[in-house]
């Protein structure tokens, strides 16, 4: 009897055999087999796919140049900036506002043109790369745009702040250098007015960040820019969301010497020093002559005879109108001077500086006559209707008043306001103006949409460029794209303390101010100008006396004499003296270096040590030029502190000991007596 195997023979199969039996399978079998080979499928693509995505690396080069190159980082969707050969990466941007998880070099709209990478993400933005011509042959530059492709895309871009030090963009309350442990919230990059709000930025700012792996960012000046800062993580680039896209635009350049500097001035500013702000009697125009030739007396007396007497707004307006300058005819105005006026002869040698601003009361006469011959418009900023009818006069305050604020975009009012300020020049015999709210947008602080022609810091710039043209005597309180005019830029008040909003700020803001290119600016008074909870701390005023000597002015508002003991009185002549014979000569040199070359006039440490992270973070030194080094004393209570001497290979000499010292070295717990500052020369 024939029976069934029990197994298949382990030979060949033969193929009539096979096929025989595949057609005699029953449809269970043949399902099953069919489920198995679409498992296989899948697999097998699965493990294709898993096997690229292994092999494809976390990052793709998008943009090469000659030095460097920019990288997508798919991971953290993130832009590098890397420098070759070294293969350093040198700036990492995070992307907001689109999907920056997905990978854009597959989608590359420009692979045509090797100095361009395009790439849009549907419905969101679009970026664009390119490779742009560079300031100076050693320098590597790489053009960065963003064009939301809708209203509502809000365009954010981060730059990490992990092993960078950033320093330039705002100047902020209590300022610090470098810029990492400072903290703001997203608000418009507009100069600003710290008594009005405190939190905002201050009135110094460009549009210029420095990192210190020698990369720089320069953002667009027509670009509507939001700026946040979050301590010790990045700093970030934002556009408004709105009813139109705004695109957001920047530049990045790698040097290997680090800093781009501001495009140099045409001609540097003069001031004489130091200053003595006056605030005795302001009743009247009799009480303020008799306070100035008091205090000349009392200056005299103390053997301070040379320098500047400073009135402040209020006290040149009671002054204005008593010589009125505009009112009285030309051939009148010698007889009026000399009965009712001023007398510039009283406070010789002395000179006189007074103050004056864009803004008028609107109880004035000045803003009554401008609304009576219907030409508000033409002198004030004014909003304009919609739908036809009058313009509006833009009201804000301004030092407690409720107030109407020069029109600079009218080269009427321009030309009316530069005229009347050369009128009560002469009229006083002054040799300073000192211009105050330079700073701020009005348009933007009451939530206005300005006019294109004062967009941003345009009033500023403006304002500015007119100030320029009454000589290098003059003084501004704020500073944006003006770097280039032979202007003097006043620094911001600070508190009476030790704190970063006081002492601790100084030189963190001096060096601000020169790495922005305003070299030439008077810091605040010696001793601070705001209220403290510490009044009359003499230690203070002798700390802040010796910074100050190394300034480009030295500024007082409260005499030694009224503040402190004798010996402090005699240490203020001392520094007065040092200023003269051994400051103002290196200002004139290094100026000179400035106008030829762009160098800040006040470095940093990290100037003659680029690569030695220590020298990154330090605020409290500085130097004029590369050849003096001031390294004060900030702390409360302290008479010694470490010095870090820059530049290896260098060699520094104190000038109170005559002890030399190698540079690149930090001297530890180094002696400074409280009349003592510590100078080194190299």
């Amino acid at each position: 009897d024939r029976t069934m195997p029990l197994a298949r023979p382990t030979g060949q199969i033969p193929d009539a055999a096979w096929t025989s039996g595949f057609r005699e399978m029953t449809e269970p079998w043949k399902g099953a087999v069919g489920c198995l080979g679409v498992a296989v499928f899948f697999a097998m693509t699965i493990g294709i796919i898993s096997w690229q995505a292994l092999e494809q690396s976390p990052e793709e080069w998008v943009l090469r140049g000659r030095t460097g190159g920019m990288l997508w980082e798919r991971r953290r969707g993130a832009l590098l900036l890397r420098v070759l050969p070294a293969g350093r990466t040198v700036a990492v941007i995070a992307v907001g506002g689109v999907p920056a998880t997905e990978p854009p070099p597959p989608r590359d709209r420009c692979w045509h043109d090797g100095g361009q990478f395009c790439y849009t993400w549907e419905e969101d933005a679009e970026l664009r790369l390119s490779l742009e011509p560079p300031p100076t042959p050693a320098t590597e530059c790489y053009g960065v745009r963003w064009t939301p492709l809708r209203p509502d895309v809000m365009l954010k871009d981060c730059f990490s702040m992990a092993n960078v030090s950033w320093y330039g963009g705002a100047s902020i309350r209590a300022q610090r250098w470098p810029l990492n442990s400072a903290e703001s919230h997203a608000q418009p990059f507009v100069s600003g007015d710290f008594s009005k709000n405190p939190v905002g930025y201050g009135p110094v700012l460009e549009r210029y960040f420095l990192g210190s792996t020698g990369v720089t960012v320069t953002v667009a000046p027509d670009v509507p820019l939001f700026l946040s800062l979050e301590s010790n993580r990045h700093f970030c680039l934002e556009t408004p969301t709105g009813r139109a896209a705004v695109p957001l635009r920047y530049l990045l350049c790698v040097s290997p010497d680090g800093a781009t500097p501001p495009p140099p001035p045409r001609l540097s500013p003069s001031h004489r020093s130091p200053i003595w702000q006056y605030y005795g009697p302001a009743g009247s125009a009799a009480k303020i002559k008799r306070g100035l030739k008091s205090l000349a007396k009392k200056l005299k007396r103390h053997h301070l005879r040379e320098g500047v007497l400073a009135l402040g707004e209020r006290c040149t307006a009671i002054l204005a109108a008593a010589v009125r300058p505009d009112h009285v005819p030309s051939e009148r105005r010698k007889r009026h001077d000399s009965t009712h006026g001023w007398d510039p002869s009283l406070i010789k040698p002395l000179q006189l500086s007074i103050t004056l601003s864009p803004y008028t009361s609107i109880a004035s006469p000045l803003f009554l006559r401008s609304l009576r011959d219907s030409e508000v418009a033409s002198y004030w900023l004014s909003l304009q209707p919609r739908f036809g009818g009058c313009s509006v006069p833009l009201l804000t305050t301004w030092k407690g008043r409720l107030c109407a604020r020069l029109n600079v975009t009218s080269k009427a009012a321009l030309s009316w306001y530069l005229a009347r300020a050369r009128h009560l020049r002469q009229a006083l015999g002054a040799t300073y103006m000192v211009f105050e709210g330079a700073e701020g947008n009005a348009f933007l602080e009451q939530a206005v949409p300005p006019p294109a022609e004062l967009a941003g810091d345009q009033y500023t710039g403006v304002l500015a460029a007119a100030l320029a043209t009454l000589g290098n005597a003059t003084v501004i309180s704020a500073g944006a794209r003006s770097s280039h005019l032979p202007l003097f830029v006043q620094m911001s008040p600070l508190r009476s303390d030790w704190s970063h909003a006081g002492l601790k700020g100084v030189i963190p803001s001096v060096l601000h101010y020169s790495l922005l290119g305003y070299n030439f600016f008077i810091p605040d008074a010696v001793g601070g100008s705001l209220d403290s909870d510490t009044p009359g701390d003499q230690e203070l005023y002798v700390r802040w006396l010796q910074i100050v000597t190394f300034l480009p002015v030295m500024a007082f508002s409260t005499p030694p004499w009224l503040c402190c003991d004798a010996w402090v009185l005699n240490l203020t002549r001392q520094c007065i003296q040092r200023h003269r014979d051994f400051v103002v000569p290196l200002l004139i040199k290094y100026s000179e270096e400035w106008l030829r070359l762009g160098y800040p006039i006040f470095r940093p440490a990290w100037w003659l040590s680029p690569t030695d992270p220590t020298a990154f973070t330090i605020e409290d030194e500085f130097l004029i030029g590369d050849e003096v080094l001031v390294a004060p004393i900030t702390e409360k209570g302290q008479t010694w502190r470490d010095i870090y001497l820059p530049g290896e290979g260098h060699l520094w000499m104190d000038t109170n000991t005559a002890h030399v010292f190698d540079g690149g070295t930090i001297l530890r717990n180094y002696s400074a007596s409280l009349a003592e500052v510590p100078v080194f020369v190299k």
